[in-house]
């Protein structure tokens, strides 16, 4: 099975101009990028004020535009897997009248951003969105889309926010106007990343410390399940609730302040399924920082072992795992040189991430067998 060859930024971003020259009869002005990503460890941790450990992907949004003099937002993606219509045209927002969500839904991330966007006047404008982040497939095409946005607005009408700032305006964009209550995670990666790290995340203090992911003898293995989720169902909200509703019966103000040992007595207090989210949560945050640290030291066996213990905690207490990425997390764990695996993302499909040695993985990709063949990226 071979990787699935992925375009680099230039290819996207010179598809992305002749996109715009067909569509408008010129060429763009401006060119802006954000990355998707993938969360090494610390899944559902973020909206609990939580640790992260994400990483930046080569897979990117690209958006190129120009100003209009005439108030309007007229936007074009490439992407075949967008709802339709793929071309859409708006008056920019006006104190007496919002921006409203509605459809298509991949333009609601833009729109959401240009809402809540703090400086003006903003200026119209015409765009043209071209990106390689998979939607649906767990690797934050959202937060891509939106910090591309934000930036590409940055452009037109300069802000004076710091990083966490324009991070949280993305995030709004994200609950208002594609109904996520998402944590700050997706937001804080693509704005931050830097080249062969990682990003350890403290989201209820916002402070961000990288960990070197520089070793050649390491690879990151992403592989899709082809399932394709929806985090603006029933269930990543449920989750959220739930998680909110145990530490309002613990007495606190997130879970972050919960250890294990306050949660096995408090057991009476809350549900039998709200025990077993809280479970992953408050263990999963103790994971990360464990995880973070064995990165540091080189440890990738500890590391492969607590990415192990992710995804039994994911699949069995907070319940957003699915057969396919079980599946794929198995073969994965059977392939020889895999140091971990684990589902990574919000869940109910997407994507897997596996740690493992670099001269092992085009083996380990023959071994998944996965549908929709898996891209490696070498650290």
């Amino acid at each position: 099975m071979a990787a699935s060859r992925q375009p680099q930024v230039g290819e996207l971003l010179a598809g992305a101009r002749r996109a715009f020259r067909e569509e408008f009869g010129a060429e763009p002005e401006l060119a802006v990028s954000a990355p998707g990503r993938v969360n090494l460890i610390g899944e559902h941790t973020d909206y609990n004020q939580g640790l992260v450990l994400p990483m930046a992907l080569e897979l990117v949004t690209v958006l190129v535009g120009s100003p209009r003099a005439d108030g309007l937002v007229s936007l074009l993606t490439t992407s075949e897997d967008a709802d339709e219509p793929r071309r859409l045209q708006f008056p920019l927002p006006t104190a007496q009248r919002s921006l409203e969500p509605g459809t298509p839904r991949w333009a609601n991330y833009v729109k959401g951003v240009i809402q809540h966007y703090p400086a003006a006047p903003l200026p119209g404008f015409s765009a043209v969105v071209v990106s390689s982040v998979p939607l649906g497939g767990g690797l934050s095409s959202s937060a891509a889309l939106e910090v591309a946005t934000y930036t590409f607005l940055q452009q037109l009408c300069p802000d004076s926010g710091a990083v966490a700032a324009r991070a949280q305006v993305c995030q709004r964009a994200e609950h208002s106007f594609a109904g996520v209550p998402c944590g700050i995670m997706d937001q804080l990666i693509a704005l931050l990343a830097q080249k062969d790290c990682a990003l350890l995340i403290d989201c209820r203090s916002l402070e961000t410390s990288l960990v070197p992911l520089s070793d050649p003898k390491l690879a990151v293995l992403i592989t899709n399940s082809n399932v394709r989720h929806t985090l603006g169902s029933s269930e990543y909200p449920l989750r959220r609730r739930q998680c909110e509703e145990v530490a309002r019966a613990l007495g606190k103000e997130s879970l972050r302040e919960v250890q294990l040992e306050e949660l096995e007595a408090g057991r009476e207090l809350v549900s039998k399924e709200g025990f077993r989210r809280a479970r992953h949560v408050v263990g999963e945050i103790q994971r990360t920082a464990q995880a973070a640290a064995a990165l540091s030291q080189g440890d990738y066996r500890a590391f492969g072992r607590l990415m192990v213990e992710s995804h039994h905690s994911l699949r069995d207490d907070y319940e957003v795992s699915c057969p396919e990425l079980d599946q794929l997390v198995e073969a994965a764990l059977s392939a020889p040189g895999v140091y971990g695996s684990r589902m990574t993302g919000g869940g109910f499909g997407g994507c897997t991430v596996t740690l493992l040695e670099a001269s092992t993985a085009s083996q380990a990709m023959q071994h998944i067998q996965a549908a929709d063949g898996a891209k490696v990226l070498h650290l």
